[in-house]
C-alpha cells in the first residue's frame, strides 16, 4: 500500500503548476515560527526536485547564524548521520541528494531544537509517510524526543489514515502552503 501511496504523491507533485508559490508561502511560516522560538540549532532536509523547498529556507538559517544540522547522505551507507553546515559547496550525496562534504554523526542531533523533515504525507495523528527505506525513522532514534519535528507538505498531502509500521517515528506539526497544524496528541 505505501508504494502505490509514493508514486500517486510525488506525480502529483511534478504536476503542481503553483509550486514555487506555495514553497514561498511554507517558507514564510516556517520563518515566522522559528523567529517566535529563537533556537540555536535547526536540523534540515536538503530538498531536490520535487519535494517542498528548503534551500530559500536554508539560506535564511545560514544568515540568521544558526547551527544548521544537515543529513551526512553518502553512497553506500544507509547510517543515519548529521552535519553541521556552514554554507559550503555540497557534495552529491546517495541518490544525488546534495549532503556537506564534512564528516557527520548520528548522536549530534540530539542537539537540534527543531527538526524540519521530508515526507508524502501526514496525518493529523502525526503519522508521516516517507519515501521508503526508514533513513529517517532511524535518524530520529537519536534526537530529543521533546524535539518539534515538523513535516514540509502541501496541503493535499495531509490525509486522514496513512499505513503505519511500528518502526514509523511521529512528528508534531505539518506545514503546508495554506495552515500550520499542530498534530493531535
Amino acid at each position: 500500500m505505501k508504494p502505490a501511496l509514493r508514486a500517486d504523491i510525488e506525480a502529483r507533485r511534478h504536476s503542481t503548476i503553483l509550486r514555487d508559490e506555495h514553497d514561498g508561502l511554507r517558507t514564510s511560516q516556517v520563518l515566522t515560527h522559528l523567529q517566535a522560538m529563537n533556537p540555536h540549532t535547526i536540523a534540515c532536509y536538503v530538498s531536490v526536485d520535487p519535494e517542498p523547498d528548503t534551500l530559500t529556507l536554508l539560506g535564511e538559517l545560514h544568515q540568521w547564524g544558526l547551527t544548521i544540522l544537515l543529513p551526512c547522505l553518502l553512497p553506500g551507507s544507509r547510517t543515519p548521520l548529521w552535519s553541521r553546515w556552514a554554507g559550503e559547496p555540497m557534495i552529491s550525496g546517495w541518490g544525488g541528494i546534495p549532503t556537506p562534504s564534512t564528516k557527520g554523526t548520528p548522536d549530534v542531533l540530539s542537539q537540534a531544537d527543531v527538526i524540519i523533515m521530508p515526507g508524502l504525507a501526514g496525518t493529523l495523528s502525526g503519522a508521516r509517510l516517507g519515501t521508503g527505506g526508514g533513513w529517517y525513522d532511524q535518524a530520529l532514534l537519536h534526537a530529543n524526543p521533546k524535539t518539534p519535528r515538523w513535516l514540509l507538505l502541501n496541503d493535499d498531502e495531509v490525509v486522514d489514515a496513512l499505513p503505519q509500521d511500528i518502526w514509523d517515528q511521529p512528528v508534531t506539526d505539518l506545514v503546508t502552503e495554506k495552515r500550520w497544524i499542530v498534530v493531535e496528541s
